[in-house]
């Protein structure tokens, strides 16, 4: 197979994990359901706390820069925290309690009531996550995975489980940039409003 075949067939397979979302009314009520919190977490004066490893921790970044920064409209900064961005943070805890709770210490650190913890995690397993997804509940977050596969323990333990029914990495994080963008949208349209 040449390389055209092979863009082309990355990007039809990529058409056709977006076309699923389409169809998955589960899905699209439960991100239209998390827009809807983070409205409510910044109107209230919360914050987003976001965190995922590998190219999930690049979609955590990409995602606390469009709500820190803008996405589309002018407006006024909003608070979001990137728990995967504090290298030597994550370095101290790692060394001292083990790579597991890098998050989760972090998390008992900055998440407060009525704060919106998000997740990223392609399989829906990473325990680092899973921890801090954990103690974000304890502290009384709400909680949103932006999962993979069939979302794993992280989408059977979040209020917001947004899971991308697919088992290839790519197609997943390709659909999360998608549902951040899409959340960011949502996000804007509303707030500006009030």
């Amino acid at each position: 197979m040449g390389n055209i075949d092979i863009i082309k067939e990355r990007i039809g397979d990529s058409i056709k994990v977006k076309e699923s979302l389409l169809t998955n009314d589960q899905l699209l009520e439960t991100v239209s359901n998390l827009a809807d919190e983070i409205v409510a977490c910044i109107s209230l004066g919360g914050k987003l706390v976001i965190c995922g490893n590998g190219g999930s921790a690049s979609d955590a970044l990409h995602f606390a820069g469009e709500i820190v920064g803008r996405f589309v409209k002018e407006r006024r900064a909003w608070p979001a925290v990137v728990l995967n961005a504090d290298v030597a943070t994550m370095t101290a805890i790692a060394n001292d309690y083990g790579y597991d709770d890098v998050f989760a210490r972090q998390a008992e650190g900055h998440v407060s009531p009525g704060d919106v913890f998000i997740g990223i995690s392609t399989s829906g397993n990473s325990e680092n996550v899973y921890r801090a997804m954990l103690k974000a509940k304890e502290i009384g977050a709400k909680t949103a995975g932006l999962l993979g596969k069939d979302g794993g323990k992280i989408g059977r333990e979040v209020d917001y489980p947004i899971i991308v029914p697919c088992r290839v990495t790519a197609r997943v994080q390709e659909c999360h940039i998608n549902i951040i963008h899409i959340l960011c949208e949502l996000a804007e349209a509303k707030l500006s409003e009030l």
